[in-house]
């Protein structure tokens, strides 16, 4: 017997080694990629700046976003998620430990060769414990590990998320007012210009076609006007959806756009990985693949499991645990897989292919983020040009549209190109107001992209 084990001896060493031995499988490139020293649009390296929601000096909106923290209904769902990643953490470290049962039974029997009644009542105490030799236990706690904070990761994002959500319907409301504060008063001018035509055709001085083309002008900016109320009404019950009310459209918004052209900081490329918790949400996903990778591993070697007992058994119930018959046993089982068709190996491989496929994921959402930042400081300089030229065209625009009124009056030209002149200041006019709206959403994304964090960020936030 002695020879047998000292035989077998080699073969559980080797297992135990070879099942032991098995580090990361993460590509090593993944750790140090080569990326840029700053950002292709900007060559500024400022630390990027947290608690930037405070820039905005308007109460309702920080209003807005504290009631949507509290009762979003979808905040709320990511919340719980993250409470159940919680509890299966802890589900899975509890089978590190021994398993401690409690089990009691009591019946009644009768015989009926003697027609004789029976008792038997029972009480045992059963301990079972798998030793974890190979470390697979740890792997899967290590799995489970990576995954909480995956899901907490997730959950700092998704709260960076709404918060931007409810900026951005914020300024677009204040958007939608401004366009239908200016589609109004363009109603307005067609107004008192058909007035003037009328009064001019019933006196002879105009044409019944400038008449005709004054009113189509005025029917048309009363449509503007409907379609603008109803796109208002639209992003308020979004708003209010956002905040977790019921959409009445009924939501009051009095600000106006500010006009950002001062710069951020936008730090270094190589901090986002670190900054973003999109990225680490992604990154602690593959770590977590990984660990499910040396999991199905060691699914393959044999399992060891040590099991208790002790209880005592009895005829009358109030002998239970009297000592006289108390009995134990203690067993130790050893199984391990021989024939299963391919499946564990195939588990194996289908982790190892998950894994690859995970580092694949972990570097398009990497890049994207890159890509996210990248455009966002593009846009933004390019949105700085066209505000200024847009202000220029504006007031030419609006001379422009005097002057050929006055010149229609005069006779000197048609009332066409009065309608002509007008048009472009108005378009004029309402892509100024458009072009600060996408200079405020452009910006706050950009935050959200850089990773910056609405508030500032906690202790444990940071030590992560």
């Amino acid at each position: 017997m002695t020879r047998r084990f000292r035989l077998l001896l080699p073969l559980f060493s080797s297992l135990l080694l070879l099942a032991c031995s098995s580090t990361s499988q993460v590509d090593e490139k993944l750790k140090d990629l080569p990326l840029p020293k700053n950002w292709q649009d900007s060559q500024q390296a400022l630390a990027v700046e947290h608690n930037w929601l405070s820039e905005l000096d308007n109460l309702q909106v920080h209003q807005l976003v504290k009631k949507a923290l509290a009762a979003n209904h979808q905040f709320a769902m990511q919340a719980y998620t993250l409470e159940i990643a919680e509890q299966q953490l802890i589900i899975s470290g509890s089978q590190l430990w021994p398993e401690l049962d409690l089990a009691f039974r009591s019946g009644r029997n009768k015989d009926n060769q003697t027609d004789s009644y029976s008792n038997s009542n029972s009480v045992n105490l059963n301990l079972s414990y798998e030793v974890d030799i190979w470390g697979k236990l740890s792997d899967a706690d290590r799995m489970t590990n990576y995954n909480y904070l995956a899901q907490k990761a997730t959950f700092e994002q998704y709260k960076q998320q709404l918060v931007v959500n409810v900026l951005t319907t914020w300024f677009r409301v204040i958007e939608a007012e401004k366009l239908l504060a200016l589609y109004r008063s363009r109603v307005a001018n067609s107004q008192q210009n058909l007035a003037i035509i009328e009064a001019g055709y019933n006196s002879g001085l105009t044409a019944a076609l400038d008449v005709y083309l004054t009113r189509n002008d005025l029917n048309n900016e009363l449509t503007r006007v409907s379609e603008q109320e109803t796109e208002r009404t639209k992003l308020i019950r979004q708003l209010e959806r956002l905040i977790g009310e019921y959409p009445k459209g009924e939501l009051l918004v009095n600000a106006n756009l500010p006009l950002l052209t001062t710069d951020i900081p936008v730090g270094l490329p190589s901090e986002l990985i670190s900054r973003k918790p999109e990225l680490k949400a992604s990154w602690y996903q593959l770590l977590s693949q990984d660990a499910g990778l040396a999991y199905a591993h060691k699914q393959r070697f044999p399992s060891i499991v040590l099991s208790g007992s002790i209880g005592d058994s009895t005829a009358d119930i109030g002998d239970l645990l009297s000592g006289s018959s108390l009995a134990w046993s203690l067993l130790g089982s050893v199984s391990a897989p021989i024939f299963n068709a391919g499946r564990l190996k195939a588990n194996e491989e289908k982790a190892r292919i998950e894994l690859k496929q995970g580092e694949q994921l972990y570097l398009d959402t990497l890049y994207n983020a890159f890509s996210d930042v990248e455009n966002a400081i593009t846009t933004e300089k390019n949105l700085k040009n066209s505000y200024y030229t847009m202000l220029a065209a504006q007031e030419n625009a609006k001379i422009a549209s005097t002057l050929s009124f006055e010149q229609y009056q005069s006779g000197l030209v048609t009332y066409t190109t009065v309608l002509d002149a007008q048009n472009r200041s108005f378009e004029a006019q309402s892509t100024l107001i458009k072009i600060k709206n996408q200079l405020i959403a452009n910006r706050i994304n950009l935050h959200l992209s850089l990773g910056g964090d609405f508030t500032t960020p906690s202790l444990e936030n940071k030590a992560e």
